[in-house]
């Protein structure tokens, strides 16, 4: 078990150690965005992101090299053609995400791209055909599973996770408590390459924390937002976790549900802050702003805490349900 701790262990220092340099690049770069929270809307540092890929992606590697050179009993049976299909796939999302933050992609068509972002793990054919359904049972979806629904599963993993977003700490929190539950499950089940991706991105993300939680010093980016939905659905599928995956997505799915009914608004440019700090919001296009009307007013803080607590909620659901089905 100690070699999951030195992935995850990995990851962090990797990522705590560079984020730093990353937000004095980034600012003399002029790549900020506004945190539109705060009513003062100061100038943060942008697509720090690059931090928590860099650090995923030398812990992912150093995975490899110690069950490849070390041989160490708990990485003895990785699959190295999944963990590099999913790398691949991940890294592509990156690179979209990038591009995103720079040149700001039209949403229509950034929507889509994750889709050839999957082409590495439709290739590997990873992942099984055969899903288990809930209160059905398994279900084998042959040729369609590679051909249909990984694309489908890594482009809406990846696009719901960029739009829940734009409050310090939430889309790194949030996604610590999905890739940890992950990491658990996969463990538990024996699925190395599941446990090995999402460990990686946990580490990452929960140093990547430290810098983003209020008052946020550094902003995750695209490249941020997309990579953690990236690793959800990569994780879940080669894994075979999908009913996992869709579990932890529950926020997100009413989230995308109550934007879909506004007509896909940037939800923060909404949003207002009185005198006492408190976000408000004048019409509700999306959890977060659900929760301020709701509230009558709800700080940044209590309302990431709060939206983090949902999620460790659902997430022992999704515990509770492998351990029941």
């Amino acid at each position: 078990m100690y070699v999951f701790g030195i992935i995850l262990l990995i990851s962090f220092i990797v990522t705590f150690i560079t984020t730093p340099f990353f937000i004095k690049k980034l600012k003399l770069a002029g790549i900020t965005g506004s945190d539109m929270s705060k009513a003062d809307k100061p100038k943060v540092a942008e697509m720090g992101g690059i931090a928590i890929v860099t650090g995923f992606i030398t812990a992912v590697l150093a995975a490899i090299a110690m069950s490849k050179f070390l041989g160490l009993g708990e990485l003895t049976g990785l699959n190295v053609l999944y963990i590099f299909a999913g790398l691949s796939t991940i890294l592509i999302i990156s690179i979209i995400g990038i591009f995103d933050d720079l040149i700001t992609v039209r949403q229509s068509f950034k929507a889509l791209l994750p889709a050839f972002a999957a082409l590495p793990l439709m290739a590997a054919n990873a992942g099984v055909s055969e899903m288990a359904v809930p209160f059905y049972g398994s279900v084998d979806f042959g040729i369609l599973y590679p051909l249909l629904l990984i694309p489908i599963g890594i482009t809406v993993a990846s696009n719901v996770t960029n739009m829940m977003a734009g409050f310090n700490g939430l889309e790194a929190g949030m996604g610590a408590v999905m890739t940890g539950t992950i990491a658990v499950i996969a463990v538990f089940l024996g699925e190395i390459d599941a446990a090995v991706i999402s460990l990686a991105m946990l580490g990452g993300l929960l140093a990547f924390l430290y810098y983003n939680w209020y008052p946020a010093r550094i902003f995750p980016g695209d490249i941020g937002t997309l990579s953690i939905g990236a690793v959800i659905a990569t994780s879940v599928i080669i894994g075979n976790i999908e009913t996992v995956g869709a579990i932890l997505m529950a926020m997100y799915a009413v989230d995308v549900l109550l934007k879909a009914n506004g007509g896909f608004p940037k939800e923060v440019y909404s949003i207002k802050v009185d005198e006492n700090n408190k976000l408000r919001c004048p019409e509700v296009v999306g959890v977060p702003s659900l929760i301020m009307r709701l509230a009558n007013g709800i700080t940044e803080r209590k309302l990431v805490l709060l939206l983090i607590g949902v999620e460790i909620i659902i997430a022992a659901v999704a515990i509770s349900t492998v351990l029941w089905f």
